[in-house]
């Protein structure tokens, strides 16, 4: 009778000595504290744009697939960097202004973070803090049918999600509120 009362009390005591498994293998996002800002405003002027398009990288690195994410804000919105970094690359790329960020404190290699369509308002080699302005968004036409800025991320030519290098505060979407309980009716039972 003892041995079948302790039987639960030694399995627990085993499995509180087996160790942790380990951690997933990284996708290279994890490495980045998480980044303090959005890029851009929402288009209704909070400070969270909504994701139009999210990442959906594809099978194999040649085929179909969205290597980011596409995020509403009113065309002329500024862009600003999410957090601080060196601006590697400032330009056009097949007409469309292209700014780079290469992400301090992100690992080895870097993360690098794209922002496109902007009218570009700095240039490659300048050091940029969180919240630096990079450019507005430029006029369409776009890939999104309202205006949007595609933000991507890659570390040593491998896509990641921007989104999982923001803050997991910046990523909810606000706090729960309570709705008043005057007029509604009770179940019956």
């Amino acid at each position: 009778m003892l041995s079948v009362i302790a039987s639960p009390l030694v399995v627990l005591l085993l499995l509180l000595s087996v160790p942790a498994p380990a951690a997933p293998p990284s996708d290279g996002a994890a490495e980045v504290e998480g980044l303090p800002l959005w890029p851009v405003p929402g288009s209704d002027g909070g400070r969270r744009p909504a994701v139009d398009r999210a990442y959906d990288p594809p099978p194999a690195p040649w085929q179909a697939g969205h290597r980011g994410v596409d995020l509403l804000t009113d065309a002329g919105a500024p862009v600003r960097a999410a957090g601080p970094g060196r601006v590697t690359f400032a330009g056009q790329v097949a007409g469309r202004g292209v700014v780079t960020v290469e992400l301090d404190g992100s690992g080895a290699p870097p993360v690098r973070i794209t922002h496109e369509p902007l009218s570009v308002a700095v240039t490659t080699g300048d050091r940029v803090a969180a919240g630096a302005l990079l450019g507005t968004l430029a006029a369409g036409p776009g890939h999104c049918a309202a205006p949007c800025l595609h933000w991507g991320a890659t570390r040593d030519g491998a896509y990641l999600d921007p989104l999982t290098l923001l803050r997991p505060d910046l990523l909810r979407a606000g706090p729960s509120r309570l709705l008043p309980t005057t007029g509604v009716p009770l179940p019956e039972g």
